[in-house]
C-alpha cells in the first residue's frame, strides 16, 4: 500500500494518540466525581421499587421519592442518634479501662498470662521479642502525619458523602426523564425491545440494592439482641460493624462476624467463653442467611451463578474497591439478562 502523503498521516495519527492520552488524562482526573455519580446512579436505581411500590398505590412521584428520601434519612438519623451515645460512652468505658490497665502496671504480666492460658503451645516470649523490635523500628514522625492524613481523609469521604447524597436525591427524582432520554437514542424498531430489557435490569439492580440493606439490617438487629444477652464488649458498636459489613457482597457477613468473634477476646472487657459463643452463632447465622434469607430476600433479583458472583466481586473491589465489590454482582446480573436474552436468540437465529 502506496501513502500519498505521509506528513498527512504522521499529523493525523499524532493528533490521535495526543486525543486518546488527553481523553485518559481527563478521566483519570475526573475519577472521584465518575465514582460520585456512578455512586449516586446505583443507589437510585435500589430506591426504585420503593417508589415504584408507592406509585402503584396512586401516589404522585414526586410524594413518593419525597416521602422515600425522608424515611431513608431518618432511618439513618434514627440509627445515629441511637448509636452515637451508646458508642461514646463505651469508648469512654474503653479508655477508662485501658487507663486503669497502664495504672496498674502489670498489663504485660497479665497479657503474657493470659496468652499462655489461652495459647498454651505459643512461643510467648519469641512474640514478645519480635513486637519489642518492631516497635523500635517504628517512626513516630511518619505515624503522626499518617494521623493527619486520615483525619483529611475522614473529612473528604464525608464531603464526598454529602455530594453523593445531593445527587442521589437529583437521580431519583429524574429517573423517568433519564430514562426516556436515553430510550429515545435507541432506534424506533428496536426501541421496544431495548425498553424491555433495560427495565428488567434497572428492576434486577434495584432489588438487588433492596436486598443487601434488608440483610445488613437483619444482621444488626439480631447481632444487637444476641451480643447483649451473652454480654458482650461494645454491643452496639459490633451490632453497628454486623450491619454494615454485611451489606458487602460474599465476604462481608464473614468479614464483620471475625471482628466481633476477635473483639470478644479482649482481655478484661471479654472472654474467650464469650467469643466461642459468638462464633457458634455466626457460623448458624451465615447458614441461615447463605441458605434460606437470601434467596428469599433475593428472589426478585437475577440470580447469579456462585463462580459469577466469586469472580465479579474479586474484579470489582479490585477496580473500584468497596464500591466496586458492591456494584459488581448486579452488573454480572445485566450482563447475564443481556447475554440470555440478546445474545442466545440472537445465535438460535443464524
Amino acid at each position: 500500500m502506496k501513502i500519498q502523503n505521509p506528513f498527512r498521516v504522521a499529523f493525523v495519527a499524532t493528533l490521535g494518540v495526543g486525543l486518546g492520552i488527553v481523553l485518559i488524562s481527563s478521566v483519570e482526573t475526573l475519577s472521584t466525581i465518575l465514582l460520585y455519580i456512578g455512586t449516586a446512579l446505583f443507589l437510585s436505581l435500589g430506591l426504585e421499587p420503593a417508589i415504584s411500590f408507592l406509585e402503584r398505590r396512586r401516589m404522585k412521584r414526586w410524594l413518593a421519592v419525597l416521602i422515600t428520601v425522608l424515611v431513608i434519612l431518618a432511618a439513618f438519623a434514627g440509627i445515629i442518634l441511637m448509636i452515637v451515645p451508646i458508642i461514646a460512652a463505651q469508648i469512654g468505658q474503653l479508655i477508662e479501662a485501658i487507663a486503669e490497665i497502664v495504672e496498674g502496671g502489670t498489663f504485660i504480666e497479665d497479657f503474657r498470662e493470659w496468652l499462655m492460658g489461652v495459647f498454651p503451645n505459643l512461643d510467648v516470649d519469641a512474640v514478645f521479642a519480635y513486637v519489642t523490635d518492631w516497635f523500635d523500628t517504628l517512626d513516630f514522625a511518619a505515624i503522626g502525619e499518617s494521623v493527619i492524613v486520615v483525619g483529611a481523609t475522614v473529612v473528604a469521604g464525608l464531603a464526598g458523602a454529602f455530594i453523593v447524597l445531593i445527587l442521589t436525591i437529583y437521580f431519583t427524582a429524574s429517573t423517568p426523564n433519564l430514562k426516556a432520554a436515553v430510550y429515545q437514542l435507541v432506534p424506533a424498531s428496536k426501541r421496544a425491545r431495548f425498553i424491555d430489557i433495560a427495565e428488567q435490569i434497572t428492576d434486577s439492580v434495584g432489588y438487588f440494592v433492596m436486598g443487601q440493606l434488608s440483610l445488613g439490617l437483619l444482621n444488626g438487629v439480631l447481632s444487637f439482641i444476641f451480643l447483649s444477652i451473652i454480654g458482650a464488649p461494645f454491643t452496639a458498636v459490633l451490632a453497628v460493624i454486623a450491619l454494615f459489613f454485611s451489606i458487602i457482597p460474599l465476604v462481608g457477613t464473614l468479614t464483620g462476624s471475625t471482628i466481633i468473634v476477635l473483639t470478644c477476646l479482649i482481655p478484661g472487657l471479654g472472654s474467650p467463653t464469650t467469643a466461642l459463643i459468638a462464633a457458634i452463632y455466626y457460623l448458624i447465622y451465615m447458614q441461615l442467611e447463605a441458605y434460606i434469607l437470601a434467596p428469599r430476600i433475593m428472589s426478585r433479583a437475577v440470580a447469579v451463578p456462585g463462580a459469577v458472583v466469586v469472580i465479579a466481586a474479586l474484579a470489582g473491589g479490585s477496580l473500584l474497591g468497596l464500591l466496586g465489590a458492591l456494584v459488581a454482582i448486579p452488573v454480572a446480573a445485566s450482563i447475564l439478562i443481556i447475554y440470555r436474552q440478546v445474545i442466545i436468540p440472537r445465535q438460535n437465529e443464524r
